[in-house]
C-alpha cells in the first residue's frame, strides 16, 4: 500500500421547453429524506488491494439543502472483500478546507442501531439517522475508519477539493484538526449524504462527465455548475452532483466509472428524494479513443435513460452537449455527431425540457467553439465563469416541485 497513492489517486481530466413525457411524482419519498450531496463511486483505488487498515479519512463534503437531521451513504462498490467500518462520524466543518470540527457537533452513526458495519463487495449502506443542525451551503466532515484489511477502496477520483486522513487509528470522533495530518484529494468510501427538514421537497441529481464534475473549476471554491444552480434554487431543493470524470454512456472506462447505463439505479434512480434529473453526457462518447461517430447509438441511449427515469415518475431534462472545437481530438466529421445529437435534445419531445449548455456557452463569431471568457484553456472544460453561465441556463421553473 502506497500512502502517496492515497493523497493524489485517480485524477484525470479530461431554452425551456415542455414535453408531453410523464408527469413528476406527486411528493417526495415518504421518509422525508432528501439528497444534499452526493459523490458517484468510480473505481477501486489501485494498489489498495489490502484496503486502508487502520485509518481514518476526513472527507470534506459540501451541502446544498440544509435540515435538523443527516444520515450518510457509504460504499464499496469496487471492493471484492467484506469492508469493516469501525466508527463513522459526521459533524460540522469549522471552516473551509480543514478537519477541525465546530465543537459539540460531533456524531457518532449508526447501522440498524450497531455503530460497528460490515459492507459486502458490490455494496452499498446508508446509516440511521442522528440529531444534527447541518447548515444549507455549507461543508460537513464525515469521517470513516476501517480497522482491518479489505479492497480496493471504492472512491471517487476528482474532489476539486481537500480532504484528510491519518493512518494511526480510531481517530474519528476527534473535533481536532492536527488528529489528521496527511491530504487527500479524492473522496474515499463516502457517496452520499442525506437531510431531514420542514419544508424539503425532494433533489435534482445531474448525471455527467467532467464538466458536470467541476474539472478545471477553481480548487476547494465549489463552482462547479450544479453548485452554482443549487445556489440560485429554492431552499427546498437539494443538488445532487453524479458527475464523473471520463464517464460516457456507452462504454465502461476504469478510473471513469462504469457507463452511464449501468450507473444509472445507483447514481440517480435510488437517490433520496429525487424528483428531477438532469442528463448531461455523450461529449466523451464522441471524443474518447474509440470515437462514437453514430449520433444514433447515443440518442439511443439518452432515450433510455429518459424512459427508465419517466417510469420512476421523475422530470427528466436534457442538456445539449457543449463547445469543444479547439481540443485535441476534435474533427469536423465528429462535430457532426454533437451537433446531430443537440438537435435531437432541442426537437424531441422525448424530455420534460431541454438546458441548452451549448448555445450559453457558444462563442457566437465561432460557434463550434466555447467564449474565450468560458474556456478553462483546454477548450473542452468550462472555467469558473463558464460552469456559472451553465447554471445560468437551467430553467429553474423545470425543477421547482412547490
Amino acid at each position: 500500500m502506497r500512502v502517496k497513492q492515497l493523497a493524489v489517486a485517480g485524477i484525470l481530466l479530461l431554452g425551456f421547453v415542455p414535453s408531453a413525457a410523464a408527469a413528476p411524482a406527486e411528493s417526495t419519498a415518504t421518509s422525508g429524506w432528501v439528497g444534499t450531496w452526493a459523490a458517484a463511486p468510480a473505481a477501486g483505488v489501485a494498489g489498495t488491494d489490502n484496503g486502508y487498515p487502520n485509518f481514518s479519512i476526513r472527507n470534506i463534503v459540501h451541502t446544498s439543502a440544509g435540515g435538523h437531521e443527516v444520515r450518510v451513504r457509504l460504499s464499496n462498490a469496487f471492493g471484492r472483500t467484506p469492508v469493516l467500518f469501525g466508527r463513522v462520524t459526521v459533524a460540522v466543518a469549522a471552516g473551509p478546507d480543514t478537519p477541525q470540527a465546530v465543537p459539540g457537533t460531533m456524531r457518532t452513526l449508526t447501522f440498524g442501531g450497531d455503530r460497528e458495519v460490515t459492507v459486502p463487495p458490490g455494496a452499498d449502506i446508508v446509516s440511521d439517522g442522528a440529531a444534527l443542525t447541518v447548515p444549507r451551503d455549507g461543508d460537513l466532515l464525515v469521517t470513516t475508519y476501517t480497522p482491518t484489511p479489505s479492497g480496493p477502496v471504492t472512491y471517487h477520483p476528482l474532489a476539486m477539493q481537500n480532504s484528510y486522513f491519518t493512518r494511526n487509528g480510531d481517530k474519528s470522533a476527534d473535533e481536532s484538526a492536527a488528529a489528521f495530518p496527511e491530504k487527500t484529494s479524492v473522496w474515499h468510501y463516502v457517496s452520499g449524504v442525506d437531510v431531514r427538514g420542514p419544508g424539503l421537497r425532494g433533489s435534482v441529481v445531474a448525471i455527467g462527465d467532467s464538466i458536470t464534475d467541476g474539472a478545471n473549476s477553481t480548487w476547494g471554491a465549489n463552482l462547479r455548475w450544479p453548485d452554482q444552480l443549487a445556489d440560485k434554487i429554492s431552499t427546498r431543493l437539494g443538488v445532487l452532483n453524479a458527475g464523473i470524470s471520463g464517464n460516457r454512456l456507452l462504454l465502461d472506462g476504469g478510473n471513469y466509472g462504469v457507463n452511464a447505463l449501468a450507473r444509472l439505479d445507483r447514481d440517480v434512480l435510488n437517490q433520496s428524494g429525487v424528483r428531477t434529473a438532469i442528463v448531461f453526457e455523450g461529449i466523451n462518447d464522441i471524443q474518447q479513443i474509440p470515437h462514437q461517430a453514430d449520433p444514433g447509438k447515443i440518442i439511443s441511449a439518452l432515450k433510455q435513460i429518459a424512459t427508465r427515469a419517466h417510469d420512476r415518475g421523475l422530470r427528466v431534462l436534457g442538456a445539449t452537449i457543449t463547445p469543444w472545437k479547439g481540443w485535441g481530438s476534435y474533427t469536423p466529421q465528429l462535430e457532426e455527431t454533437r451537433q446531430a445529437v443537440n438537435r435531437f435534445i432541442r426537437t424531441s419531445r422525448l424530455f420534460d425540457s431541454y438546458i441548452d449548455f451549448d448555445a450559453a456557452i457558444r462563442d457566437p463569431a465561432d460557434p463550434q467553439r466555447m467564449k474565450p471568457e468560458y474556456d478553462s484553456g483546454d477548450h473542452l472544460h468550462p472555467g469558473d465563469k463558464g460552469f456559472t453561465a451553465m447554471a445560468n441556463a437551467v430553467p429553474l421553473p423545470g425543477l421547482r416541485h412547490e
